[in-house]
């Protein structure tokens, strides 16, 4: 077996090598805590739960079947952490909101985000993300910045792929309201005006 692999590592764990579990952690520790984030918008919060998703993971590393990845079976714990702590203190940080976009305006926002700088585009987006509800802010990250597939984020939230893909289109429909803000007043005519 390749030394590479998930799998290597966890069976290394098993056997009493905790220096192989600090692999698997350091392979996947900036993501589940972004997740993390994503859902509990508090970096102190985000950090306590990416910690706890570790050790929950490490705790239960004998139990995992290998029917799914690794990196889904940790999402899904780091997922439902950080929903159990959002439940747990009562926070409702979610505004919801629908603003009617047509699709025109979607190749609008494109081209205008094509011209902000690298950064401040990503900057522009990741803070976007932080406005959405937790559960979108998720179902983005896991689709676009993990590249999970429906399915395998229906496995990691416990959630249809019906309802991902609902959910996916109207994430994906908020974040670029919430991007149209940004965007357009960039984007002016010839007499100075908004277009």
């Amino acid at each position: 077996m390749s030394a590479n692999t998930d799998q290597y590592f966890i069976d290394k764990t098993i056997q009493g090598d905790t220096q192989a579990y600090g692999t698997l952690v350091e392979r996947y520790q900036d993501f589940v805590f972004t997740i993390a984030l994503r859902i509990v918008k508090h970096r102190e919060e985000a950090e306590e739960i990416a910690q706890d998703t570790f050790i929950k993971a490490f705790e239960s590393l004998a139990s995992f079947r290998g029917e799914s990845k690794f990196s889904s079976w940790l999402y899904s714990i780091a997922y439902r952490k950080a929903l159990d702590c959002i439940r747990k203190n009562k926070k409702h940080r979610a505004s919801e909101f629908l603003d009617e976009i047509g699709e025109h305006n979607f190749e609008t926002i494109e081209n205008a985000l094509s011209y902000l700088e690298e950064k401040e585009r990503k900057e522009v987006i990741q803070n976007c993300i932080l406005q959405l509800a937790e559960d979108d802010a998720a179902i983005i990250t896991f689709y676009y910045f993990e590249d999970q597939s429906v399915k395998e984020i229906a496995e990691i939230t416990g959630l249809s792929e019906d309802n991902i893909k609902i959910k996916l289109y109207r994430s994906r429909k908020k974040l670029f309201t919430l991007l149209k803000q940004f965007v357009l007043p960039e984007i002016t005519n010839s007499n100075g005006q908004a277009i």
